[in-house]
């Protein structure tokens, strides 16, 4: 009894040996969507339709929100399929009692219950057009609901601060507050269909009560069986489901890392392929062994709530028997009640399979909710003081900044100034707190103590948005755009018009006129391979087509402003990169300041100002022969790379500290 009557529990997740030995076990991911995989187990009979006011009422506000007019259409259609079901088994009932209970020859008994019958047909047809009417509103409805649920959540995600971006706990919520619009448009679909399910069932209810009030404890008798076993079942589909997600996560991972493009060299050159193809085997027969058992298990599952429902139907004949031969009740009501019972049994299946899909999309549109709501609260200020349209120099002073999940600062007072006009370097090893600099240089990431100032404002008291106008970033892993090789330069500045003439003088500047020139469309040339008659770039092609868009962006601004490049050249050739560091330092003017972070020593060197970073911690600073005189870090860094090309050339320091070489 346990076995069927029970509730359902997850089991142990099944691990074959083969995930063992690629994955050390399950594959659990750490995502925002995996909060909710129990949800479906929360759900009983019970409390499915003490959710169902809930439920709806979340739905319905959505709904109103996107579309009203559409929204009491699908109200008015769904009621009036409703009475036209009454009116349907009232119908019936007519027809059944000319036909059963009338007097006279079989003629004239056909011919009385011409009326009740045009009457079923009417109804018929009055209740297919209603019902076409709320799937056309309907099908108005759910895109709406759609685009301004992901509407909302875009805009939301766009503004928030730089630092909620970094933070792990939100960017969960981020993940699962994606499945929101999709499951708020499925909600509606879901409610029409539960309200029509639920309506139905009422007047249902209603005719059998009429007809005879023992009738209507005989439907729920016959029709529970039949709704516990549709939950039952989807319970158990839905354990099994996540008792073997990971094992169908890891066989989905196999089947990517077989046919993907960056694995596809050690697939063929290490006889990688045949040995994930053989786990990938032994994996899929053992999820073979878990559907036939799920499957064996449902037809189970729905054998019980058949013979239960069979058991309360014979009752409910037994019932119906008694009545008849007590007199108590004609044989057309007794037909009509039948057709009744059966219409309502199925009304109540349907309606608790679609309080159970309401319940677990509910839970992401909630979700939704709650990310707009934390998104609201760490949004990009707006409004603030102008930022000054002439600036001497932007100052850092004393500077400190903690990531959320991190024990020790990123940077802790930090001090460098960058004049207009000049070429500031920032050196380090990898984790010294180089990145965190420029993101507040930039303004995308403010202090927790000491300032950053515009001239002699704070940024702080600035309009952010007027501060993010005044900076050009560039950085190793810039956006690749999957648009046109046009849009990927405009989008430097995309709010500033721009024909192919306008952006010639930046491509030409980066030397990218015959990476453009070899695209089939130039310009107009798409650069996304996963679109047909789309065109793949090498690194070094689009680290070109970065620093045009950066030249645009800085060539469509008079104001004062800075300009980050954060490891501009990783990807190109020797040649390339002494051409693109030169070039790179002539976008310093007047009115622009220049700050270059990079690795390669080389690049550096001519810059005005070189500032070393250690642990968050700025420990020298000066020009590029000041710090080889000092014997410091950064000479130690420098000679480090320059004997990798010639040792003889590398300058003497015992005295210098040793650093790594990757910096």
């Amino acid at each position: 009894m346990k076995r069927f009557f029970g509730p359902v529990t997850m089991a142990d997740p099944q691990v074959s040996d083969a995930e063992h030995e690629l994955f050390g076990g399950p594959l659990r991911y750490d995502m925002g969507w995996s909060q909710h995989e129990h949800a479906t187990l929360d759900l009983t009979m019970l409390s499915a339709l003490r959710s169902m006011p809930g439920l709806v009422g979340a739905t319905l506000r959505m709904a109103w929100q996107a579309d009203r007019r559409a929204l009491l259409s699908v109200g008015v259609s769904e009621i009036g399929q409703g009475i036209a079901a009454a009116a349907g088994l009232l119908a019936v009932n007519a027809v059944m009692h000319a036909l059963l209970a009338g007097n006279g020859s079989a003629a004239e008994r056909l011919h009385a219950l011409l009326p009740g019958l045009l009457a079923a047909a009417i109804i018929g047809v009055v209740n297919s057009a209603l019902s076409a009417w709320s799937t056309s509103r309907a099908g108005r409805l759910e895109p709406k609901v759609e685009r301004i649920a992901t509407t909302q959540y875009l805009a939301a995600a766009a503004r928030v601060e730089l630092e909620a971006i970094d933070d792990p706990d939100f960017r969960r919520l981020v993940d699962i507050a994606q499945h929101g619009p999709g499951s708020a448009r499925r909600m509606i679909s879901s409610c029409v269909a539960a309200l029509n399910g639920l309506i139905s069932l009422i007047t249902t209810a209603g005719v059998l009560a009429v007809l005879h009030p023992a009738l209507l404890p005989m439907l729920v008798l016959i029709a529970a069986p039949r709704g516990w076993g549709a939950m039952r079942v989807a319970q158990e589909r839905y354990v099994s489901v996540m008792s073997w997600i990971e094992h169908v996560r890891a066989s989905r991972l196999i089947g990517n890392l077989l046919t993907e493009r960056t694995a596809a060299q050690e697939v063929r050159l290490h006889a990688v392929g045949p040995f994930l193809l053989s786990r990938y085997e032994r994996m899929a027969e053992s999820a073979e062994a878990e559907q036939e058992r799920l499957a064996s298990s449902k037809a189970l599952t729905e054998w019980v709530a058949s013979a239960l429902s069979g058991l309360a139907m014979a009752a409910t004949y037994g019932t119906m028997f008694w009545l008849i031969m007590a007199g108590h009740m004609s044989l057309a009501v007794a037909g009509t009640a039948v057709i009744a019972v059966r219409t309502g049994s199925a009304s109540l299946g349907a309606l608790v399979m679609n309080i159970n899909q309401l319940h677990e999309e509910s839970l992401y549109v909630r979700d939704h909710g709650r990310f707009l709501a934390e998104a609201g609260q760490r949004t990009l200020p707006t409004g603030g003081a102008p930022v000054p349209e002439r600036v001497k120099e932007i100052v850092l002073d004393q500077v400190t900044y903690l990531y959320p999940d991190r024990d020790t600062p990123a940077l802790d007072g930090v001090t460098l100034t960058l004049p207009m006009g000049s070429v500031t370097a920032v050196v380090g090893e990898n984790g010294s707190g180089k990145s965190t600099l420029m993101k507040i240089l930039s303004g995308m990431l403010l202090p927790e103590s000491g300032t950053l100032r515009w001239g002699e404002a704070d940024v702080t008291d600035l309009d952010r948005a007027q501060v993010f106008e005044r900076v050009s970033l560039l950085t190793q892993d810039f956006q690749r755009w999957p648009v046109t090789a046009a849009m990927n330069v405009r989008l430097g500045r995309p709010d500033h018009p721009a024909t192919d003439d306008d952006l010639k003088p930046s491509v030409d500047y980066a030397v990218a006129g015959p990476v453009i020139a070899k695209l089939p469309d130039g310009l107009r040339s798409l650069l996304a391979r996963m679109f047909r008659g789309a065109i793949e770039l090498s690194g070094g092609e689009w680290q070109k087509v970065g620093l045009a868009r950066t030249h645009w962006r800085s060539s469509t601004s008079q104001a004062d402003g800075v300009l980050i490049v954060d490891e501009p050249t990783s990807a190109l050739d020797p040649e390339a990169e002494i051409e693109a560091f030169d070039r790179i330092r002539r976008l310093a003017a007047p009115n622009r300041a220049v700050v270059l972070v990079t690795h390669r020593m080389s690049g550096v060197r001519h810059a005005d100002h070189i500032y070393v970073l250690n642990n968050g911690h700025l420990t020298e600073h000066g020009t590029h022969d000041e710090l080889i005189t000092a014997r410091g870090r950064y000479a130690a860094m420098f000679d480090a790379q320059a004997a990798q090309y010639a040792p003889t050339m590398a300058i003497p320091h015992p005295a210098a500290p040793t650093v790594p070489d990757q910096i």
